[in-house]
C-alpha cells in the first residue's frame, strides 16, 4: 500500500511538471505521454525549458531524488546536456530534520547522555543534506567539532525508493521501445552503489582518515581529523574547518588569495589523488571545498565529505596516463592500441576505424587555442565516442570524468584563463619518468624482498609441486588425446560401415526395382 502511494505520488509530481514530453519521441510511449499529460500544469511551469521542470520535480520529491538528479548530471553519455546542465544546479542543502531529534540520535547512537561527551551541541544545524545533516558541538577539551547525523529512518526510505526506480527502469525498459539505450537499469544500479556507501557514516570516516594521510602536512591540501572515538554507522564528529568556499571569488580576493595559483593547485591537487595515491575525492562540488585565509601566496584547500571515494588499478593508472601523454603527443594509432591492449575495447575492433574516430574526435579541440580547450568535455567525448565500439566504461572511470568536470568547472570559475593542458602534461610526464626509473624499481625490490625471503623456505616445494601438476597434466593430456585418436578411429570405421551398408541396401533395392 505504502509503495502504491509513493508511486501515485511521483506520477502526479512527473505530471505536474510535464515530464511525459520526455518520452514523446520514443515510439510506443504514447499511451505513457498522454497518461502524464492529464494531471493540469500550472502556467509557470508549463512556460519551463525541460531541465529546470526535471530538477524541480526530483527537488520535490524528496532527498533520494534529489540526490539521483545529482548522479544523473554526471552521466552526461546517457543524459542531454541541457538537463544535466540544469541537473548540476541541485544543491545538497534541504528542509532540516528537528535539532532535538539529532540530539536524541546522538545519544542512542553514543550510549550515554550527549553531556558526557561534548561541552556544548548546538541542535541548529550548520548544513542540511539529502541523507545527513551537521551540527556544530565542542569537545569538553575545548576542540570545535561538527557532528554529521544520519536522518531518522533515511535507509528504509532509501530501500523504498530503490526498489520503485529498479522496478520502473525495468519497465519502462521492457514496454518502450528505444529506451535501452539509456541503461536505465545500469543507472540505477550505480546510484544504489553510491547512495548504500552513504548509509554508513564509518565509511565517510574512513575515507577522511585516508585522505588525511595521503596529504599529511601538505601545503596544497588540508583535511579534517576524525574523532573516532564518537563515530558510530549513524554519527560521525570531525575536526570543524573555517574557511572560503572555493566558488566564492569575490571573497576569496578580497581575502588576498593569488587566485591563478589556487586554480593550478587544484589541478595539481586532483592528478596527484589519481596517479599517486589511487585515492580521489569523486564529490569536489562547491559545497564541500574551502579555502584557507591563512594561506594567500600558495592557497591551501580544504576538503570536507568524503563519502564518495574513486580509486584506479594500477593497470587503469598506467594505461590512463599512457592514453593521456599519446592524445597530447597527437599519436591517434597508439590510443587506440592502448584501448585493446588495457581492455577497454574488444580485442577484435578494428584499429584503423578506432584510430580515425579518435582523431576526428580531437583533431578539431587542438586547433583551438589552449585556454578554450575543455580537458574534462574532452574526456567525456572520448568515452562517449568510445562507446560506439563496445566500450566498457568502469565506474571508477565514470566517477573519474565527474571529477574532471569538476575540478576543471571549478578552476575555470576561478580564473578563466586556466590552463589546464599545460599544468597536466609535465605532470604526466614526472609520473610516467619515476614509474620507469631504476630507483623506483629498485625500491620496490626492496619493499618485496622481506615477502620473498619469507616464502623462500616453500619454494622447493612449490617447484616440486608445479612439476608433479605439470607432469599430471601432461599425462593426462596424453591419454585424452589417445582417447581422441581412438574414438577418430572407431568414427571413421563406423562411416566405412554405413557406407558400406547403404551401398549394400542400395543394391538390394535396385535388384528389387528391376526384378
Amino acid at each position: 500500500m505504502q509503495s502504491a502511494l509513493r508511486l501515485f505520488h511521483i506520477y502526479r509530481v512527473a505530471a505536474r511538471y510535464r515530464l511525459g514530453e520526455l518520452l514523446q519521441d520514443l515510439p510506443r510511449a504514447r499511451s505513457l505521454t498522454i497518461l502524464l499529460r492529464l494531471a493540469p500544469a500550472h502556467p509557470d511551469i508549463a512556460q519551463l525549458d525541460r531541465g529546470t521542470r526535471v530538477r524541480l520535480a526530483l527537488q520535490e520529491l524528496g532527498p533520494i531524488f534529489i540526490k539521483f538528479g545529482q548522479l544523473l548530471s554526471t552521466r552526461r553519455d546517457l543524459v542531454p546536456a541541457d538537463i544535466a546542465d540544469a541537473l548540476a544546479l541541485l544543491q545538497d542543502r534541504v528542509a532540516p530534520f528537528d535539532g532535538e531529534e539529532a540530539r536524541a540520535l546522538v545519544e542512542r547512537a553514543l550510549g550515554s547522555p550527549i553531556a558526557q561527551h561534548f561541552a556544548h551541541f548546538d541542535t541548529t544545524p550548520l548544513a542540511s543534506a539529502s541523507v545527513a545533516q551537521v551540527h556544530p558541538a565542542m569537545l569538553h577539551d575545548g576542540s570545535s567539532v561538527v557532528v554529521k547525523v544520519l536522518r531518522p529512518g533515511i535507509d528504509k526510505i532509501i530501500a523504498s525508493d530503490l526498489a520503485l526506480m529498479h522496478h520502473v527502469a525495468s519497465l519502462i525498459e521492457a514496454r518502450v521501445p528505444g529506451s535501452r539505450r539509456l541503461r536505465l537499469r545500469e543507472v540505477v544500479r550505480d546510484y544504489e552503489y553510491v547512495i548504500r556507501d552513504e548509509l554508513n557514516l564509518l565509511n565517510e570516516a574512513a575515507n577522511t582518515s585516508q585522505l588525511r594521510r595521503n596529504f599529511e602536512n601538505s601545503p596544497q591540501l588540508y583535511v579534517p581529523r576524525i574523532h573516532w572515538e564518537y563515530c558510530r554507522e549513524n554519527v560521525m564528529v570531525a575536526e570543524r574547518i573555517y574557511g572560503i568556499p572555493v566558488n566564492q571569488v569575490d571573497e576569496l580576493r578580497a581575502a588576498g588569495i593569488d587566485i591563478k595559483r589556487l586554480a593550478e593547485t587544484g589541478v595539481e591537487i586532483f592528478f596527484t589523488q589519481v596517479f599517486k595515491h589511487s585515492f580521489f575525492h569523486a564529490d569536489m562540488h562547491p559545497g564541500n571545498v574551502f579555502v584557507s585565509r591563512e594561506h594567500k601566496a600558495n592557497p591551501q584547500y580544504i576538503a570536507l565529505d568524503c563519502a564518495i571515494i574513486g580509486s584506479l588499478s594500477k593497470d587503469d593508472q598506467q594505461y590512463l596516463a599512457r592514453n593521456l601523454l599519446a592524445i597530447f603527443k597527437r599519436d591517434y594509432r597508439r590510443v587506440a592500441e592502448l584501448h585493446v591492449e588495457c581492455g577497454w575495447v574488444p580485442p577484435d575492433t578494428p584499429l584503423h576505424a578506432f584510430e580515425a574516430t579518435m582523431r576526428a574526435v580531437c583533431e578539431p579541440i587542438f586547433q583551438k587555442p589552449l585556454g578554450e580547450i575543455s580537458f574534462g568535455q574532452l574526456l567525456l567525448q572520448l568515452f562517449r565516442t568510445a562507446s560506439r565500439f563496445n566500450m566498457q566504461v568502469q565506474p571508477s572511470l565514470v566517477l573519474l570524468q565527474k571529477t574532471m568536470l569538476n575540478i576543471e568547472g571549478l578552476g575555470k570559475q576561478l580564473y578563466p584563463e586556466l590552463d589546464l593542458w599545460q599544468t597536466a602534461l609535465p605532470f604526466l610526464e614526472r609520473w610516467q619518468h619515476e614509474r620507469l626509473s631504476p630507483l623506483k624499481t629498485l625500491r620496490q625490490v626492496r619493499e618485496r624482498l622481506p615477502e620473498w625471503f619469507e616464502q623462500s623456505p616453500e619454494l622447493p616445494d612449490l617447484i616440486l609441486s608445479t612439476l608433479r601438476e605439470g607432469s599430471t597434466a601432461r599425462l593426462a593430456l596424453a591419454a585424452l588425446e589417445m582417447r581422441t585418436q581412438e574414438l577418430e578411429r572407431r568414427a571413421r570405421r563406423f562411416e566405412a560401415r554405413s557406407l558400406a551398408f547403404a551401398a549394400a541396401l542400395g543394391a538390394l533395392l535396385l535388384a528389387l526395382l528391376l526384378h
